[in-house]
């Protein structure tokens, strides 16, 4: 299975974007999906997280103004982000939560550019 983000834009303080995370294949066997970011010279963060079941988990950072969501038929997964900051600007990736939730990491696609601006 391989993940490709979309969405990622320039936006201003206080807007919102909607990224996409598609899979080419089935998303059915992987527990836990989430959005991870990165900005240059600091390492890869988790922001959001869904299992196959829709536990949520939110960066602290974030909560109260991201939303992520999962759509097993469709093989997506989609983060809502509103009341964006210019600290929220990075490169953000989907993949899985890895080990500790039962799953393998998948290869790590390209990104999408997020950058919040006036």
């Amino acid at each position: 299975v391989q993940l490709v983000e979309s969405g990622g834009d320039l936006v201003q303080p206080g807007g919102s974007l909607r990224l996409s995370c598609a899979a080419s294949g089935s998303i059915l066997s992987i527990n836990a999906l989430g959005w991870y970011r990165q900005t240059p010279g600091k390492e890869r963060e988790l922001v959001a997280g869904i299992t196959r079941s829709g536990r949520l988990t939110y960066a602290d950072s974030v909560k109260g103004r991201f939303t992520i969501s999962r759509d097993t038929a469709k093989g997506t997964v989609t983060l809502q982000m509103n009341s964006l900051k210019p600290e929220d600007s990075a490169v953000y990736y989907c993949n899985t939560l890895g080990p500790r939730l039962g799953d393998t990491y998948l290869a790590w696609g390209q990104g999408t550019q997020v950058t919040v601006s006036s």
